[in-house]
């Protein structure tokens, strides 16, 4: 299964992409490709010590805090392109008679959206962090006790789904330890969050450097880290029951962990090498401490098995850990697809940090929301990952008047968030691949994907 949800190399191996910052595009609206010079974007990220990567990102060497927010951004999102070239959009209609276009810059500054944020929405209080962290892990030992002790079928679906939920909530701590947003300390940033992810199986260090990559990079379609989209070529290139199985519901549900061994389609590297192109060489030490922390918690989990069980082990941990993974995959997925329009992905000079992030969607899971601690409040989360996630709700709130119709509404959920479940099936059916060519790209779909068996 890990072959054909992720990476497909068990299959049929992807062609290596080299995601670069000088880009040949072709432009949408022109049947003549123009050769861009170096993305002016990129130039805007000024921290020190910076170092090319060989996958085309920027990281800095010494991060200090050693924290997943974006570097620092310097007069970045749409302003450096106020003009726009007109034509046709991704829906196949002319933009001036549709109405309002999603791929065209905005008429606002990411510093405007800064400045409509209240000042005490940045502040982090660790206190506050810590009692989160203390509720979440007295649920999920109080619930795994209660479990064990009634040990009755009628109990465990309950239990699992409930335990599996509080992992994903974990997770979402340990997250924003990764950017910062837990607290100002860095070593109490790095522990809380060894210690979250290493129990859900997790490499902290190595999911905070991709992450912050994503960060970074969200909505450009070579760059973006997980969850971006393929390019025709390479959909075109794959087999077509690995295709099929890709975007089949579940299985791209259960992706995450083959993920952190492979990385996403057309790339390469693993989150638990140190050596991977993922990392810079002073990232070393920070991806061997979490591999070791991760190896560390599957040698208990084995010893764990051998003292209490498979099966009871299998009741208590497995099932609940593939319940985490499913919700990670949903959440993170519709985070950046299945809105009823269209929304665009950019390459090469129309990219930039404030129009890759205006492409991400705020979701809302009901009961859910205060679970895993707001964390369907995404947009103002992908722009300013430094605010802490009891301010999300009232900084969203505040910048809305600011982002006007470049803000999505969520649909309103009941208790429970399964008006998501349609949503993600239906981009499942439609989202498969983009154009080989321009700076601004939509989801295009495959007609015969339902078909997998036809030649």
């Amino acid at each position: 299964m890990a072959s054909f949800v992720i990476s497909e190399c068990g299959l049929k191996p992807y062609p290596h992409i080299y995601a670069r910052t000088a880009t040949g595009v072709v432009s949408r609206n022109s049947s003549k490709p123009s050769f861009l010079h170096t993305n002016k974007n990129f130039s805007d990220l000024k921290p020190t010590n910076l170092t090319k990567l060989s996958t085309g990102v920027l990281r800095d060497r010494n991060w200090g805090l050693k924290v997943s927010a974006p570097l620092k951004v310097a007069s970045v999102g749409g302003e450096e392109r106020e003009e726009r070239l007109h034509g046709v959009n991704g829906f196949g209609e002319k933009e001036e008679e549709a109405g309002f276009d999603p791929g065209a810059p905005p008429p606002f500054k990411l510093a405007d959206i800064r400045a409509a944020i209240p000042k005490h929405c940045w502040v982090k209080d660790p206190w506050k962090s810590m009692s989160y962290v203390v509720r979440d892990v007295v649920v999920v030992f109080g619930l795994a006790a209660a479990a064990a002790y009634l040990n009755n079928w009628l109990v465990w679906p309950l239990y699992w789904a409930a335990e599996g939920t509080m992992f994903w909530a974990l997770f979402v701590l340990g997250h924003d330890c990764g950017h910062g947003s837990f607290s100002n300390n860095a070593k109490l940033n790095s522990v809380v969050g060894h210690l979250l992810h290493s129990s859900i199986l997790v490499p902290y260090h190595g999911w905070r450097i991709s992450h912050r990559t994503h960060h970074q990079n969200h909505g450009h379609v070579e760059n973006d880290e997980s969850w971006q989209p393929l390019s025709e070529k390479i959909y075109r290139s794959l087999d077509n029951v690995t295709r099929t199985l890709r975007f089949m519901f579940p299985f791209p549900m259960l992706a995450y962990p083959f993920y952190l061994w492979n990385r996403s389609p057309g790339k390469t590297g693993s989150h638990f090498d140190p050596n991977s192109d993922l990392f810079v060489p002073s990232e070393r030490k920070d991806v061997i401490t979490s591999t070791l922390c991760w190896t560390a918690m599957a040698a208990t989990l084995v010893g764990l098995g051998f003292t209490m069980g498979p099966m009871q082990l299998l009741k208590l941990y497995g099932v609940p850990y593939w319940i985490f993974v499913m919700w990670l995959d949903f959440v993170t997925y519709l985070h950046h697809h299945g809105h009823e329009e269209k929304l665009p992905w950019y390459r090469g000079k129309e990219w930039s940090y404030l129009r890759g992030g205006l492409t991400t969607l705020d979701r809302d899971y009901g009961w859910i929301n205060n679970i895993h601690h707001d964390i369907g409040t995404h947009v103002i989360h992908h722009l300013f990952p430094q605010i802490p996630h009891y301010h999300l709700v009232e900084a969203t709130e505040a910048a809305k008047p600011v982002l006007g119709k470049y803000y999505r509404k969520p649909e309103q959920s009941g208790p429970l968030p399964s008006h998501l479940i349609g949503s993600l099936i239906r981009s499942l059916k439609k989202d498969h691949y983009v154009s080989d060519t321009g700076d601004v790209v939509y989801y295009q779909a495959d007609p015969e994907l339902r078909n997998p068996f036809k030649s």
